[in-house]
């Protein structure tokens, strides 16, 4: 199996300072800004998020995690009992802006469970979606509203975002 590097460690630094800089620009401000990491690694970049957030603005934006296991259409029933959904939601979302991080958009199935997993708790004001890398190949009618890097893809390749929370690197790779 070969890998590309596409995203090394500044790269990606540079990514999520830009990603930060338009949210807040969009939102304008993050007085009403709630950020919410989709396990595994949507969670530490919800937190590069939040560092940005308190960096640039001076702000302390409320910072949760979301389990999108009981709301995937993957997953067998039998699976879904199994396993517990584990989120963490750190205000009431009702009259927020609530933006959903990821690593990496794909089919869009994934975004449509966070969505649900949200929605399950309680309805925000509006919700965006932030995502490392958007590798296209949508089969559900779902686009991030903030994205480090557009990767096209073949379907037979694989993007790897790589973390060192989580991985003991920081980098984006492409698998063959």
């Amino acid at each position: 199996m070969r890998k590309t590097l596409i995203m090394d460690e500044t790269a990606i630094a540079r990514a999520l300072a830009r990603i930060t800089h338009e949210l807040i620009e969009r939102n304008k401000g993050v007085s009403n800004v709630c950020l919410l990491g989709v396990k595994t690694r949507g969670v530490p970049l919800a937190q590069k998020l939040f560092d940005n957030i308190k960096k640039f603005e001076g702000v302390e934006v409320p910072l949760g995690y979301l389990d999108i296991t009981l709301h995937r259409d993957d997953l067998s029933e039998t699976q879904k009992t199994v396993s517990k959904g584990d989120c963490k939601f750190p205000c009431d979302i009702r009259d927020k802006t609530v933006i959903i991080v990821d690593d990496v958009m794909f089919t869009g199935r994934t975004a449509r469970a966070a969505i649900e997993a949200t929605f399950s708790y309680a309805r925000p004001k509006e919700l965006q979606l932030a995502v490392l890398i958007d590798r296209g190949h949508r089969e559900l009618p779902i686009r991030p509203d903030y994205v480090g890097k557009n990767v096209p893809t073949s379907k037979t390749e694989s993007v790897a975002v790589c973390l060192s929370e989580t991985d003991g690197e920081t980098a984006v790779y492409i698998k063959e």
